[in-house]
């Protein structure tokens, strides 16, 4: 395989997976809550795409705009029905509540749709290609993929920096006690933020759809690797999880084609190794004085 197509792969899976890692770092960033749902969230937002496109017959932008809404629903009522009733939580308590969500909607999934693979299409296949220039070959999905990334950082910025929602959330973050004596309703900040944070994990979770097989767990491992990407850039940092995951896709792909029994663990090294070495990320500092 080509030194540049093997360079465009990566970098297009490592998008994927930065895109995916802000669905985790948006909600951490704002109520310090590892949200270990953010998978089967997307999963089942993904399932919802599909059920609109194959039993109901619409587009797949059709079906796109529902999967979206019906995420940013699903996020607040996570938000509001499992960790707004919990009393003086611990962080613990926080992450048992998060996987108790997450087997709950795997459950679902499987109960709705079944544990049988199904395949989803997107517009964007990943075997049409372009050759812009010689060795270099790029897909049409790693295009779209390139594309929802630059959007998605674009408008963060823009939101967080000259919003008044952005700036609710970045004082929330900062200190939540504060922002309650300042007006800040943090409730209806923490509930956005979970919507917010679903609507990206699904639109991640459709463009890595396009390289696996749909089921209740296809997006475990990407969860995973998601995270890795979070940890290495940094929980606190949104350009860093991105960047991180550039550098995580390279990492597994040039990893996968040199040494392929080394693939599946490569997430699994990359956090062991952050957390030993540098455990605040590559770039939460950076954010931190920015922000």
């Amino acid at each position: 395989m080509p030194l540049g197509q093997l360079l465009i792969d990566g970098l297009a899976m490592g998008a994927c997976y930065g895109l995916f890692g802000l669905a985790v770092v948006i909600i951490y960033k704002t109520s310090e809550v590892l949200n270990f749902a953010a998978g089967e969230t997307a999963m089942v937002s993904t399932f919802v795409a599909y059920h609109v496109m194959v039993f109901y017959g619409y587009s797949f932008w059709v079906a796109f705009v529902v999967a979206l809404i019906f995420v940013a629903i699903l996020g607040v009522a996570i938000e509001y029905f499992f960790l707004r009733p919990a009393k003086n939580p611990t962080l613990l308590g926080l992450i048992v509540i998060t996987i108790g969500a997450q087997m709950l909607l795997m459950g679902l999934a499987s109960w709705k749709w079944g544990a049988e693979q199904k395949q989803f299409n997107i517009p964007f296949s990943y075997k049409v290609t372009h050759e812009p220039i010689p060795g270099f070959i790029i897909s049409e999905w790693a295009i779209a993929v390139f594309v929802a990334a630059a959007v998605v950082m674009v408008f963060l910025y823009f939101f967080f920096q000259h919003t008044k929602l952005g700036t609710a959330m970045r004082a929330t973050q900062q200190n939540k006690h504060a922002a309650k004596i300042m007006g800040i309703k943090t409730d209806r900040v923490f509930a956005f933020s979970w919507a917010f944070s679903s609507i990206i994990g699904a639109v991640a979770a459709m463009l890595l759809s396009a390289k696996n097989i749909l089921d209740p767990g296809f997006m475990m491992e990407s969860f995973l690797r998601a995270f890795a990407s979070a940890v290495l850039g940094g929980l606190m940092s949104i350009p860093g999880v991105l960047i991180g995951g550039f550098i995580m896709g390279l990492i597994e792909n040039f990893f996968g084609y040199l040494l392929p029994a080394w693939k599946p663990i490569t997430a699994f090294v990359v956090i062991v190794l952050v957390l030993c070495i540098r455990p605040s990320g590559l770039f939460a500092k950076h954010w931190v004085k920015k922000v």
